[in-house]
C-alpha cells in the first residue's frame, strides 16, 4: 500500500493516507463529471465509494466520459466505473448503484461527503437537500461549453440558485476534467483534514481570447 500510494504519502504523510482508507463517499453521476472524479478520487485510497448512476454508455458519451471506451456502449456507467476504478487500485471497493438518486436515499447510507456530478439542477436541490438532512456536506459541480462552477457546500443554502431545468450546450472534454479535479481536490482535502473554504462558489470561464477567468462568490446562508 505505501509503494501505491508513494507520492500521495510525500504530499501528506502517512497518517492522513490511513485516514482516506476510512473515509466513505458517494458519486450522484457517472457521466462527465462522475468519469473523471471516479478515476481521480478511486485512485486516492478512499475507502469505499458509492457511484450512483441509472443510465448506460452510448456512443456519443464517450469523448468525454474518459472511464469508458467503446467496449462499454449498452453497460451501467456505474458499474463500468466501477470496474475501471476496481482495475487501478486494489485499495477502494467501488460500489455501483443502478438508480436514481431519490432511490439511493432510501439505502440509508451516510457517507462522510457527496459529490455532485449531475447534469440538472433539480436533482441538485434534492442533493442539498439530502446532505443537510445527514448533516453532511456535499461538492457542486456544473460544466458546460467554455465554463463552470465548483462549491463546497457546508452551511450554504443552494436555494440561491434558480431551480429550473434547460437544454444544455454544447461541451469538450477538457473543461469537464477541469472542474472535476477542483471538485476532487476539495474532496480530498476535506477527507484529510486539510484547510479548504467552504461555502465559496468558483465561476471559471474561458473568454473569447482564450484566457481562463475565475470569479468567487460567497453563497448565503439560510
Amino acid at each position: 500500500m505505501t509503494s501505491y500510494f508513494h507520492r500521495q504519502i510525500q504530499l501528506w504523510g502517512e497518517d492522513k493516507q490511513a485516514l482516506l482508507q476510512e473515509k466513505e463517499i458517494a458519486i450522484i453521476g457517472c457521466g462527465g463529471l462522475g468519469s473523471s472524479l471516479g478515476i481521480a478520487l478511486g485512485s486516492s485510497g478512499i475507502g469505499k465509494i458509492h457511484l450512483i448512476d441509472f443510465d448506460k454508455v452510448e456512443i456519443h458519451n464517450i469523448h468525454r466520459q474518459i472511464a469508458f471506451t467503446k467496449e462499454d456502449i449498452g453497460t451501467y456507467k456505474c458499474e463500468a466505473l466501477a470496474k475501471v476504478i476496481k482495475a487501478r487500485c486494489d485499495y477502494v471497493e467501488a460500489i455501483p448503484f443502478t438508480g436514481d438518486f431519490d432511490a439511493f436515499k432510501k439505502e440509508d447510507i451516510v457517507p462522510d461527503l457527496i459529490i455532485d456530478a449531475t447534469d440538472n439542477l433539480p436533482t441538485r436541490a434534492k442533493i442539498d437537500t439530502f446532505a443537510k438532512s445527514i448533516k453532511r456536506p456535499w461538492v457542486y459541480g456544473s460544466v458546460e461549453a467554455w465554463h463552470g462552477q465548483v462549491c463546497f457546500f457546508d452551511k450554504s443554502d443552494f436555494t440561491a440558485f434558480n431551480i429550473s431545468d434547460k437544454q444544455p450546450e454544447g461541451i469538450a472534454a477538457p473543461i469537464v476534467m477541469h472542474i472535476a479535479s477542483l471538485q476532487a481536490n476539495l474532496a480530498l482535502r476535506y477527507l484529510t483534514n486539510l484547510e479548504i473554504e467552504k461555502d465559496l462558489l468558483y465561476y471559471l470561464y474561458f473568454d473569447n481570447k482564450g484566457e481562463l477567468i475565475t470569479q468567487k462568490f460567497k453563497m448565503p446562508e439560510k
